[in-house]
């Protein structure tokens, strides 16, 4: 099954979509990755719905992507007496490290790294932002604040902490668990939530190695410090606005999105952009048109996938949620707007041959009328780089591995296929051709542009460039 678009569709699966005809309805609508969110569900719910993706990837004969989730380490406050109390405006209200039951006056705040951290003059905001708390003073043991907006809190609210790089380990001992599970099941990509530094993305490639590639969630506007020294350390990165958007004013969240956006193409990572972008079809059949705008736009910056979480993990129309984001991709790649913005923003190559293969890859399939950018890959490097120049015709990535070609589901423009090992340039030349034509990217009498690293096989290694015309099979 060939996807007639390039940009990919991550999609979350929960409780509305946890069965094997669901989850093949999501695929067949236009899901490329199937995200496991581990801060819900058991890992028993977990590796069975693990199994179903891979009987659904054996029927449709195409690799697909399972990236988990890990949840992080989320704050929260503790608990109140009458399990919820209200606030007012103007009034003290301290978060301190006793542990006993909450009042209108005070909390627990059971993160005692945080007392390290906190000064007068900071923000907290609980509830994802529905209360805001204006810091007056902390001594190390209690956190001195005035409620800024009244509101009701309940127990175990969620804190944010905007104005502060919190020195908290990136994976908490939950998330360890959840990681070596995860690796265990066999996923090819692993999530870090809240990342805020290069420092924890290598941390977790201590842990994972090569068994997974890792996608860095960007929620705290403290990563944006770091912003292109964690782009390069990650092998993918998710543009995560919830709580992006909780820790920063909503109104800077769209130009934060189209800077990062920006970095993760010069880089050539792959970027995913998520959270609300069809969230009234959790309840709705339709989405709204400031949704249907909110995807488009995503698109037309050259993103490489735009995901849905609670639409399809436990709405009520997970597979018309899929399949409007894809009328949404389709519509827009169609637009000839579309391939002159990624023109105008197309990155100068880096100073490299595999950069300088790729660069010339897009040019001679643009003169002449190439139907397909043909990839031999061993890692996936080649088709990376491949989709970092945003080709006009559609990459069709072939490696012998496995593992390689699922990982490629999240890439823009690359349709993975997995065939044998070639030896010498004239096998490659002909697989390729068999390949594009089988799998529908050319006829016969079309040219192919062809890209390999020499010798066969070796990583990161491109520095070959073909063009090939299709003869009869």
């Amino acid at each position: 099954m060939r996807r007639q678009r390039k940009a990919k569709i991550v999609a979350t699966l929960g409780p509305a979509s946890a069965d094997q005809k669901t989850i093949q309805a999501l695929f067949e609508a236009g899901a490329d990755v199937f995200r496991f969110n581990f801060s819900h569900g058991s890992h028993a719910d977990h590796q069975q719905r693990y199994e179903i993706v891979r009987a659904v990837e054996k029927t449709v004969g195409r690799p697909i992507a399972i990236l988990a989730d890990l949840q992080g380490p989320k704050l929260r406050i503790g608990q109140f007496a009458d399990g919820k109390i209200e606030l007012l405006a103007g009034q003290e209200f301290i978060l301190d490290r006793d542990s006993t039951p909450g009042s209108n006056q005070r909390v627990c705040l059971p993160h005692p790294e945080l007392f390290e951290v906190i000064a007068g003059g900071q923000a907290l905001l609980l509830d994802d932002g529905k209360v805001r708390l204006q810091v007056l003073k902390c001594d190390g043991q209690a956190i001195h604040t005035r409620v800024v907006n009244s509101g009701t809190l309940s127990d175990r609210k969620g804190v944010n902490v905007p104005d502060a790089v919190l020195p908290i380990p990136a994976l908490t001992e939950k998330d360890r668990r959840d990681l070596k599970f995860a690796l265990e099941l066999g996923v090819d990509w692993i999530a870090l939530s809240f990342v805020q530094r290069p420092e924890d993305v290598l941390e977790a490639r201590a842990l994972i190695g090569d068994r997974a590639s890792i996608l860095s969630k960007l929620e705290k506007p403290a990563a944006l410090d770091q912003l292109d020294a964690i782009v390069q350390v990650s092998d993918a990165i998710m543009v995560a606005r919830g709580d992006l958007g909780v820790e920063l004013p909503p109104e800077r969240v769209p130009g934060v999105q189209k800077r990062i956006l920006r970095v993760c193409r010069q880089h050539g990572k792959p970027i995913v952009i998520a959270t609300q972008m069809l969230e009234s079809m959790i309840t709705s059949p339709v989405p709204t048109r400031a949704e249907a705008s909110d995807v488009a736009s995503a698109i037309y910056d050259g993103a490489d996938a735009v995901m849905l979480s609670a639409e399809s993990a436990s709405g009520a129309y997970p597979i018309p949620a899929v399949a409007m984001m894809e009328r949404i991709i389709t519509e827009v790649e169609r637009d000839p707007l579309y391939q002159n913005l990624l023109d105008a923003q197309h990155e100068s190559p880096l100073p490299t041959r595999g950069d300088a293969i790729c660069s010339a890859l897009r040019d001679v399939t643009r003169i002449v009328g190439a139907k397909a950018t043909v990839t031999y890959t061993s890692s996936g490097h080649t088709s990376l780089r491949a989709a970092r120049e945003r080709p006009m015709a559609p990459i069709l990535s072939i490696t012998p591995k496995l593992a390689t070609a699922r990982r490629l589901a999240l890439v823009w423009g690359v349709h993975s296929t997995i065939s044998d090992q070639v030896h010498n340039e004239s096998e490659m030349v002909a697989a390729a051709c068999q390949t594009a034509f089988k799998e529908g990217f050319a006829k016969v009498g079309d040219q192919i542009a062809i890209t390999a690293g020499v010798p066969f096989g070796q990583p990161g290694s491109t520095n070959l460039l073909r063009l090939a015309e299709i003869w009869p099979q």
